[in-house]
């Protein structure tokens, strides 16, 4: 399943932001306007779906900290309010909205969730976030169908044949229903949405000094997919090329990086490793405790981008970091080629990645500003669309 469209509402500098998400999102901004907490929601969606998401908001510090910062208007309690719309794949034809009164996104199911501050008599640290509400719609039929229902501790799950039933006789107000639901048997499709969001992977911390993973042999394990922080790039790079037998693609990034290099990727015994022979050096072959912060860098977007299998769903966040300028053109039509395998949303304050984005074709850059204190993308509407879609 393919992301649609996202809501996110009093997170951060995310005052109330709805916005469409194709098969290549690209968002470019100065710093401080809001990028990065884009990309947290997503990640904080998933942390939902893998019943983590009072954890990951109280690494931030807690409510205190993760609530919209701005001023509040009313006598609304605060919340963090995050939802997501997906579709069955990317080719799927118009159907019911992911909000009632929405337009049409093509969206299979969405889920949401809410999340505040405890009551004075609830059990629970001052600053620990609680689950107030949970939701996953099912939008295929005539009319959206809710899944999942939460509110407070108390939360219904529809199984398959349609029943009503209680998720668990009381939820901690620090767990998701979603992911405390473990039973894909009776609940087919709950369990495929959760599936689908825990897939998703994010990559914004490859290490690149001298104790960095990513310079050290690996165990030899299959490996289709990156791990998050890159700790297991040889065994992807030894899965292409002695588990699949195909390096094409991978060699043609390496060589559209560094013209006339060429990657070598031994036959492992125990352990998994790689190294570089540059042109200027055809007969020695530098391992990967040798290379570059850049040059190991762009390796390891390699490894995550075109590994044997790709998630569902890839986040890239300021990639260009590390990258000599020369590097953003090759990378930018790296990430324009495994797009045609999977969706990819990439946060950038390059603007000549961007460019080279733009100059691909593939994709138009969305501008990430700061509107009145909030973030904002430059020609998005206040119903969820961008003015120059039809264009």
């Amino acid at each position: 399943m393919c992301i649609k469209e996202v809501k996110v509402a009093g997170y951060r500098s995310l005052r109330a932001i709805r916005f469409p998400v194709g098969q290549l999102t690209v968002f470019v901004g100065a710093n401080g306007v809001g990028k990065t907490n884009l990309y947290r929601s997503l990640q904080l969606l998933q942390a939902a779906a893998a019943g983590s998401l009072a954890r990951e908001l109280a690494s931030e510090g807690g409510m205190e900290s993760a609530l919209w910062a701005g001023r509040r208007t009313g006598n609304k309690p605060a919340r963090i309010k995050l939802q997501v719309g997906l579709a069955l794949d990317a080719a799927d034809g118009p159907g019911r909205g992911l909000f009632e009164y929405g337009v049409e996104v093509g969206v299979a199911h969405s889920y949401e969730v809410e999340v505040g501050v405890r009551v004075p008599t609830a059990a629970a640290f001052p600053l620990e976030p609680q689950i107030k509400e949970e939701m996953l719609v099912d939008h295929g039929g005539r009319r959206p169908h809710p899944l999942l229902e939460r509110r407070g501790p108390r939360a219904t799950a529809v199984d398959n044949d349609g029943r009503k039933h209680a998720v668990a006789a009381e939820l901690l107000a620090s767990e998701t229903a979603l992911g405390a639901l473990q039973d894909p048997g009776r609940f087919a499709d709950l369990d495929t949405v959760q599936r689908t969001m825990l897939d998703w992977r994010f990559y914004h911390d490859f290490r690149t000094d001298r104790q960095s993973a990513l310079r050290e042999p690996c165990l030899a394990v299959t490996t289709p997919t990156l791990a998050s922080d890159g700790r297991d790039l040889a065994a992807v790079f030894a899965t292409l090329a002695h588990i699949r037998e195909d390096t094409v693609d991978l060699d043609h990034a390496v060589d559209d990086a560094f013209p006339g290099s060429r990657l070598v990727v031994p036959a492992p015994d125990r352990m998994a490793s790689f190294g570089l022979i540059m042109p200027d050096y055809p007969k020695r072959v530098f391992a990967a405790a040798e290379l570059s912060d850049g040059t190991l860098r762009y390796l390891a977007l390699a490894g995550a981008l075109l590994g044997y299998r790709l998630p569902s769903f890839i986040a890239l966040n300021e990639p260009e970091t590390s990258l000599h300028p020369d590097l953003l053109d090759p990378l930018a039509r790296m990430i324009v080629q495994a797009a045609q395998r999977t969706q990819i949303w990439v946060v950038t304050h390059s603007e000549r990645l961007a460019d080279a984005f733009a100059a691909c074709g593939a994709v138009k850059p969305r501008t990430v500003i700061k509107r009145d204190g909030e973030t904002w993308l430059e020609g998005l509407k206040l119903f969820g669309e961008f003015g120059d879609e039809d264009e």
